[in-house]
């Protein structure tokens, strides 16, 4: 029996039990209704935990689900290792053990894989989809090295809501459903008046235990059934954005500084790393199982479903607390003669030229040992860490590689698109 025969079976098994609680919807395909969510079967454990998939001897599940995993490295077909992560508790756990984060294995496997960094070699390759009508924005990523494409994995989707005084882009894990009190929505981007500055908010406190600025106002996800009891949810601010203002009106590049205060700059360090990462809280990958479901369709486009970010901040001390948060600065462009415009090296990525477009570079040194002139910086504060530009008519890619998660990629390639009247 083949590895695909086996992963078919178990998905097809899985869902006759409780077929209404996969939420089975397409770009495209509108009609279809979440109707459930994996709460359901977490709340069915007998029917489940005595099913013949789940008493495999632990030495064949590994094997079984170790040789998936290797071989379904791409979406769509990566979906099965989602469900079988779904299957009962002793898949899960062998799905946790084997399953890597972004940081380590380049891939987004679950939902909560939108909020940790992304690899340390190489970057994630996203699009953005802009609709002008609907003032909405969505983010896929990349299944082909071709720029223009229409099909993608689905990842977040943010709406542009005009108010008085600011601009708010509320973000959301469905690509239909963008509002605060959706159980899909997982943080907002909110700028000021001249839209100079701006503010991440995230629904769920950071795992990082270093100074966060108290939590704003109290969300509405307090009304939603899927918020777990155990975790305070609301608006924490981990990132503020800050545009340059242009006093002499003079032409040109956009100068930016990203300061993110759920990640310390020590992270970019020799051994350094972005606290509170789920392989150092167990729980939080755990419950982020328990309320995904998966689609059976292997169309282009497949969404992630609504899933909530379960964190749970565990002891810290005192020096890690007061950690200096990373500063992310816009990487400045040359003057081109020939051309008579600035330019960036985007290799490839970027084809159409904005003043949208920027490269994210790392704008403090490292703490101890600050580099001289006879000794350079380390490459780690040289990489580009973030990179966004046009492509075509409302089409836009971003890459991210670490530090950065996709949740905090996609924010801050949002407050790109907002007018700035005093920036240019």
């Amino acid at each position: 029996m083949s590895f695909r025969s086996i992963v078919r079976d178990v998905r097809d098994g899985f869902g006759s039990l409780s077929r209404r609680s996969f939420d089975v919807r397409l770009l495209g395909h509108g009609r279809g209704k979440s109707i459930g969510s994996f709460h359901e079967l977490h709340d069915q454990p007998l029917v489940i935990q005595n099913s013949r998939w789940a008493n495999l001897p632990p030495e064949l599940l590994y094997d079984i689900i170790k040789r998936l995993e290797e071989s379904e490295s791409t979406w769509p077909s990566r979906k099965n290792v989602v469900a079988c992560a779904a299957v009962c508790r002793s898949w899960r756990t062998m799905c946790k053990e084997i399953v890597r984060t972004p940081e380590f294995c380049a891939k987004l496997t679950f939902p909560v894989s939108l909020k940790q960094p992304g690899p340390r070699d190489g970057t994630i390759q996203c699009f953005i989809k802009r609709d002008k009508s609907n003032l909405t924005y969505h983010l896929f990523l990349c299944l082909s090295p071709a720029l223009l494409v229409e099909n993608g994995k689905f990842l977040l989707s943010a709406k542009r809501n005009r108010r008085t005084t600011c601009t708010e882009y509320v973000i959301s894990m469905d690509a239909e459903n963008i509002s605060r009190s959706s159980s899909t929505y997982i943080g907002k981007l909110r700028s000021n008046f001249l839209g100079t500055k701006f503010i991440i908010y995230d629904t769920q406190p950071p795992h990082t235990c270093a100074h966060i600025p108290p939590p704003g106002r109290t969300s509405k996800r307090f009304y939603s059934k899927k918020v777990s009891p155990k975790v305070p949810t609301g608006s924490y601010n981990i990132a503020h954005i800050t545009y340059e203002l242009n006093v002499l009106g003079t032409r040109g590049p956009r100068r930016m500084h990203c300061t993110m205060h759920s990640i310390p700059a020590s992270s970019l360090d020799a051994g350094g790393s972005v606290p509170g990462q789920p392989e150092l809280l167990p729980r939080a990958l755990e419950d982020s199982f328990r309320s995904i479901s998966f689609s059976n369709s292997l169309d282009h486009s497949v969404e992630f479903s609504s899933s909530r970010f379960s964190e749970v901040c565990g002891p810290c001390d005192d020096e890690e607390g007061k950690a200096r948060p990373l500063v992310l600065k816009n990487k400045a462009p040359r003057w081109h003669e020939q051309l008579q415009c600035w330019c960036l090296n985007f290799r490839g990525r970027v084809t159409v030229a904005s003043v949208k477009n920027f490269q994210l570079i790392a704008g403090t040194q490292p703490a101890a040992g600050a580099p001289t002139p006879s000794q350079p910086a380390p490459p780690e504060h040289d990489k580009i860490i973030l990179q966004f530009g046009k492509v075509g008519k409302d089409m836009f890619t971003m890459d991210y590689r670490y530090p950065l998660s996709a949740f905090q990629a996609f924010a801050i390639c949002l407050s790109s698109f907002d007018t700035k009247l005093a920036c240019e």
